[in-house]
Order: structure tokens, then sequence, then C-alpha cells
């Protein structure tokens, strides 16, 4: 997803243009704007250890030394210029969007800083591409917060395994078989997808690591398989690649059945060439998962060693906190009165003609796999 329409100069910020500079910053003079994260409910983390808890309202940083020589070696951050980063960011988007309705708290820009590696109009256009998706897709963001997507993890469509890889990386875990189409709209599936990369995201390390994707097709039929098609596929991808903040490393695909190749076909050309590399299929062969992700962490179903999966984990994580959630996403349009050419939402966003002979031509090879 690509947002068309919008000027961002591209300009850097020169750094000694505010260490020069006496006069008082832009945020400073924009009282209206609460530059603080949401309010943190110290209980929110009390039952469950093992995910770390959502950031305090005064940003300070939580790296470990080894986090902060990858994240300077791999996102260009520089811990010595990082709030000074965050400042020419918080500055460009008062200058340039004063009306737009967003967080500006440290931690929060720093996720779009790190995503796009310190390039300031990078980490802009990204930040009015997330702010863009909730405008373009109502269904997926009104009333969202984890109490509303409860079926969909009681019915075991996803979770977030307990323990990241050796390199820190988070695991979400997809289960696409366990979803019916007449158990609940596709879009139910999006959701709680989204709430919960927004918590994946919260913790430094994911911002720095990255996350991998683990997906297992087993179950997955003709109906599911067809259901979404290629519109709703693409806009499920144009989020994860340009409107979230967070960085995918790998996407393993296990026990994929025949159909799987008319799924990857809908998906494949909406995908960045660096992000279709990512996908690894490993079919049934669990020496093969195990290579790419390690025994130590994975649950004793796929061959693991850390115990049984436990769906109940990550479901209580997210009903745990349901109030910062309804902070987040239960509020007024942050693009409210912002005025925006069509161009700037999805791309495609009516469904052309193209895309159902696309989408035609998709399933009579489905059904055929099939």
């Amino acid at each position: 997803m690509l947002i068309k329409g919008v000027h961002v100069s591209p300009r850097r910020f020169k750094l000694n243009a505010y260490l020069a500079s006496p006069s008082q910053s832009m945020a400073d003079q924009h009282e209206s704007i609460d530059l603080r994260s949401p309010p943190v409910d110290p209980s929110a983390a009390a039952g469950h250890s093992w995910f770390p808890g959502p950031p305090p309202p005064m940003y300070s940083c939580t790296l470990t030394p080894e986090l902060v020589h990858k994240a300077r070696e791999e996102l260009q951050e520089k811990p010595e210029w990082r709030l000074r980063d965050v400042q020419a960011l918080r500055d460009m988007i008062l200058k340039e969007q004063p009306n737009l309705r967003t967080r500006l708290d440290d931690a929060f820009l720093l996720r779009f800083l790190r995503a796009r590696k310190f390039d300031y109009d990078r980490a802009l256009q990204l930040l009015l591409n997330y702010h863009a998706g909730r405008k373009a897709w109502p269904e997926v963001f009104q009333d969202l917060k984890p109490s509303t997507v409860k079926h969909v993890l009681d019915l075991g469509f996803l979770t977030v395994l307990p323990q990241p890889d050796p390199s820190g990386r988070y695991i979400l875990f997809l289960r696409p078989g366990k979803w019916k189409p007449n158990d609940y709209p596709f879009v139910d599936n999006v959701r709680a997808i989204y709430l919960t990369l927004e918590k994946l995201i919260q913790p430094e390390e994911t911002q720095v690591n990255g996350i991998v994707i683990l997906a297992d097709y087993s179950g997955v039929g003709m109906s599911q398989a067809s259901n979404p098609g290629p519109f709703l596929a693409k806009k499920v991808v144009s989020i994860l690649q340009d409107g979230f903040p967070i960085r995918i490393k790998a996407v393993n695909i296990i026990n994929e059945p025949m159909i799987f190749k008319g799924i990857f076909a809908i998906i494949k050309p909406f995908l960045k060439e660096k992000m279709a590399e990512r996908y690894i299929l490993h079919g049934s062969d669990l020496r093969s998962l195990h290579r790419n992700i390690p025994r130590s962490v994975l649950p004793e179903e796929y061959g693991g060693a850390a115990g049984q999966l436990d769906l109940g984990a990550w479901l209580r994580v997210l009903l745990d906190c349901e109030e910062e959630f309804v902070v987040e996403f239960c509020q007024p349009d942050p693009l409210e009165g912002v005025v925006l050419p069509d161009s700037m939402l999805f791309e495609g966003e009516q469904a052309s003609g193209q895309d159902e002979d696309t989408f035609r031509g998709l399933r009579s090879q489905l059904y055929y796999c099939y």
C-alpha cells in the first residue's frame, strides 16, 4: 500500500539546526496535541510474565547493549541522536500534517523511525499510511479491542508462541485451517492479526529484531482459499508491508496442501521482492522447519520441546490490555478534518475489473489443484 498525493520533501533535517536554534520546538507550540503515550495500567502485565508490559509514559531506552549495537548496525540508529531524530520527525508531522490526530510521544514515533531505518521522510510516509489504512478499512478498525476478537483466538486461528527464537524474534503462529467461512467473517481474522501486531510492536526488542510468522495450512480447503479473494488479500498485504511499523523477517509455511499454489498466486503479485523471498515452504518436513525455527521454542505438536500449545496464553495477554486498546482505537477518526484526495487511500480501493478477471482465473486454478 503506497499513499499517494502527499508531498514529503526529499530533504533530511540537519542535526546542527536543532543544536543551534534556542527557539521553542514546534511540539511545544501545539499545546492542544497530547504527546504522551496512552495511560498504562500497572496490573496489565501482572497476569503474564512471559511478554513485556506496555512502555512507561515517559520514554526510557530498554535495549540491551547488544541490541543497541544491532540497532546501530542494521537500522542506522545512533543512541546519542535518538531523541533528536524523534524530535525531527515530530516537527515534520506538526509542520506538514498539522491536523493529523496522532500520538507524538517518543516511544510511538520511534517505531516508525526504526521500521524505516531512521529515514525521516520514509518514516513520515509510513505514519501517514498507518492512519490512512484505518480510514480506508473501517470494518477492521472500528471498535477494535481484544474482547471483539475473542472468538478468533478461542478458535485457535492465531496465537504468539511464548518464547522468542534465538534471534530474539517473537513468532506469530497462524492456523488458517481452523477457520471456516460460516464461522464468522474473514475480516475478524484480520482484526485479530492487527491487534496482535499492535501488541507485539510495543517492546523495543521487537522493533529492532522484527518478528517471524509460522503458518500451518493443515485443513485449508477450497472454501478458505477462495474466500478472501485478491482484493482483500491485497489490502492485508498492503497493511503489513507499507502500513505498519514492524519488520517481518521470515514467513514459514508448513503442511501446505496442493491448493496452496493457488493461494500464493493470489498473494504474490502484491508482495515486494524482498518479502516474497522470505517465504519458506516446508511441506510436512519437520526437520526443515527445525532448521529455521529451533525445537526449543516450538510446541510438542510440531516436534518441539516447549510443551503443549497453549492457546489461552496470548488471549490473556490481549484481554489484560483491553483498556489500552480502547484508548488507542475506540476514539474519533485520526484523519477527521484532514482533507485527503482519494489517491491517498489504498490503491485499488474500488475493485477493478482486472481484479475480478484475475480472481476468476485463480479460482479456476484453485479448483484444478483441489
